[in-house]
């Protein structure tokens, strides 16, 4: 195995399946997490997924990151327009983040079009779905193969 990716689920994404199918898809968040764990394995790493609703749990799992993990996933869900605390708290490690969203969050409403992470972000991939998670995966894999290489 080349490391460990961590993935981390937002607010209201434990309700994918049922919260907006129309926006957010059909698949549950255990559909998601079995697909990236079957993709990481392919490309010789490990996964381990986390979701909270609260904003201090998601920093806590930012934090204990390093050191554990190689780099993270993220999709932040409505933290991504407003949450500077983690912000900082992705600023203040050194394990790169990839920030993911299912829907395209440019082509929605207004408010949701500018999001104050992904600043400090590697990345962000957004609007492909589920499939958003295993795009930002690949990628996340392509920057470690590329820094450590």
């Amino acid at each position: 195995m080349f490391g460990k990716i961590l993935v981390l689920h937002g607010a209201n994404l434990n309700r994918l399946g049922k919260r907006e199918p129309e926006v957010y898809g059909t698949q549950t968040l255990a559909d998601i997490e079995q697909n990236i764990d079957l993709f990481v394995k392919e490309k010789g790493y490990t996964m381990e997924a986390y979701q909270s609703n609260h904003e201090g749990a998601l920093i806590d799992q930012i934090h204990n990151a390093e050191g554990k993990y190689d780099g993270i996933v993220m999709n932040p869900g409505a933290f991504t327009h407003y949450s500077i605390a983690i912000r900082d708290a992705i600023s203040s490690v050194k394990v790169p983040v990839i920030e993911v969203h299912l829907s395209n969050i440019y082509s929605r409403e207004e408010f949701r079009h500018h999001s104050v992470l992904s600043p400090v972000c590697v990345g962000q991939i957004t609007g492909f779905g589920a499939y958003s998670y295993i795009l930002g995966c690949q990628a996340l894999i392509q920057h470690l193969q590329k820094t450590k290489g």
